[in-house]
């Protein structure tokens, strides 16, 4: 009887230990995505500007780096219609707009940008003097799971990390973030992979239809030498492909007990 009493207690400090090991990997995750965070808000800052040429697929537009362009942003391409007016003052407020596809910036210079066009069927093609925006509301974004490409044989539990990215993401007051559990489910259930998001075009396409969204923050863990790494990839929900990403190692888990709520138990990996 005894030796089970000592043999339960060890199997329970065990798997205690391995469970506050896992939220600390999480909460690490959480805290080096919020250091990134900055990046992916000034790549969707609200910005407006111009078509000035076209070349078969590359549109250029009049927004540079002096004027916040990016290469791997996304902005909507539209033409002004006609005026529509109050109905009783006839004051004009604005024009009716059509959108016409997107441009994907892949090159930028101080004064002007080069942009992928990514055409919608049935518009017309963009001419010198459309619009291009990144729109001033929200930019609502899917959080996929955790891929965990180290060469780790203890997996920690990851699952919490989807919400601490969204609560980044939320916080940014830039984003929308699509229901974190419908998502988690989708992806739990088989109706989705990380990978598919990743490597696929159109499979990512087809799940973004599901919830409405922009684009997907993929969270991705890879180890080099010894050092585990964060790599967050932004992927386009019109194209599917990946548009920028950004990497850190992970902060240490000192650093990222700050991340943690008051009533949760400290980490101890």
């Amino acid at each position: 009887m005894r030796v089970w009493a000592i043999g339960g207690l060890l199997v329970l400090g065990a798997l205690a230990s391995a469970g506050s090991a896992a939220a600390g990997m999480a909460d690490r995750v959480g805290a080096t995505f919020a250091l990134m965070i900055d990046d992916f808000t000034k790549a969707f800052s609200p910005l407006e500007g111009l078509v000035i040429g076209e070349d078969g697929s590359t549109l250029y537009l009049d927004i540079g780096e002096s004027g916040g362009a990016q290469a791997g942003q996304e902005f909507t391409i539209f033409r002004k219609g006609e005026e529509f007016h109050h109905p009783i003052t006839r004051k004009v407020l604005g024009r009716y707009e059509e959108v016409l596809g997107y441009a994907q910036i892949r090159t930028v210079q101080p004064r002007f940008s080069e942009a992928l066009y990514v055409p919608i069927e049935g518009k017309p093609a963009p001419q010198p003097d459309d619009g291009v925006r990144i729109t001033r509301g929200r930019i609502k974004v899917a959080v996929t799971p955790v891929l965990d490409l180290t060469d780790s044989k203890s997996r920690p539990d990851l699952r919490r990390v989807p919400y601490l990215l969204a609560v980044a993401l939320e916080g940014s007051k830039r984003f929308q973030v699509a229901d974190a559990l419908a998502v988690s489910d989708l992806f739990a259930s088989g109706g989705a992979h990380v990978q598919e998001v990743l490597a696929l075009p159109d499979r990512a396409v087809r799940v973004s239809r599901k919830f409405e969204v922009a684009g997907w923050v993929v969270p991705v863990l890879i180890e080099r030498r010894g050092v585990v790494y964060l790599d967050a990839t932004w992927i386009s929900a019109v194209t599917g492909t990946a548009l920028f990403s950004r990497r850190a190692p992970l902060l240490p888990p000192a650093a990222a007990e700050e991340q943690r709520f008051p009533w949760e138990p400290a980490s101890e990996d």
